[in-house]
C-alpha cells in the first residue's frame, strides 16, 4: 500500500526545523514518526494520522480535514485522521504537528513485542 511520500517529506523538514529526533518507522501501510518511542504522526495513504490528548477530541474533530481514525474500523480516542485539504498550507500541518508533540510527554508507550 503505497503512502504519500511528499507529506511524508513536509513532516520530516518540520522535525528537523524544530531540531527534534524522531524515528520514522513503516507500519500499518504508511509512515509513522515515533518520538520518545511513542507514535506522534504519520501519514496513511494520503491522510496525515495524528495522535493528540483524548481530552481534546471534541475540539480536535472540528477542526478542517479531521475526522476519527477508524483504522481498525473502530473509533480510537486520541487519534484523527486529517485529509490533504487539512494540512495543505505548511501552517496548517504544522499546528497539527504541535498537537502531537505537546502530547507525546503524557502518552504511553506500546508494549515491545517480544523476538
Amino acid at each position: 500500500m503505497a503512502f504519500d511520500e511528499y507529506l511524508g517529506e513536509r513532516i520530516t523538514r518540520i522535525f528537523k526545523e524544530k531540531k527534534i529526533v524522531v524515528e520514522e518507522k513503516k507500519m500499518m501501510g504508511g509512515l509513522c514518526y515515533l518520538l520518545n518511542d511513542k507514535m506522534c504522526v504519520g501519514v496513511v495513504k494520503n491522510e496525515l494520522m495524528v495522535r493528540f490528548d483524548p481530552d481534546l477530541q471534541e475540539e480536535v474533530l472540528k477542526r478542517n480535514g479531521a475526522r476519527i481514525m477508524d483504522f481498525t474500523k473502530k473509533p480510537m480516542q486520541g487519534y484523527v485522521f486529517v485529509s490533504p485539504e487539512g494540512v495543505d498550507m505548511d501552517d496548517d500541518l504544522q499546528s497539527w504537528i504541535e498537537l502531537a508533540i505537546e502530547f507525546n510527554p503524557k502518552a504511553k508507550a506500546s508494549k515491545k513485542k517480544k523476538k
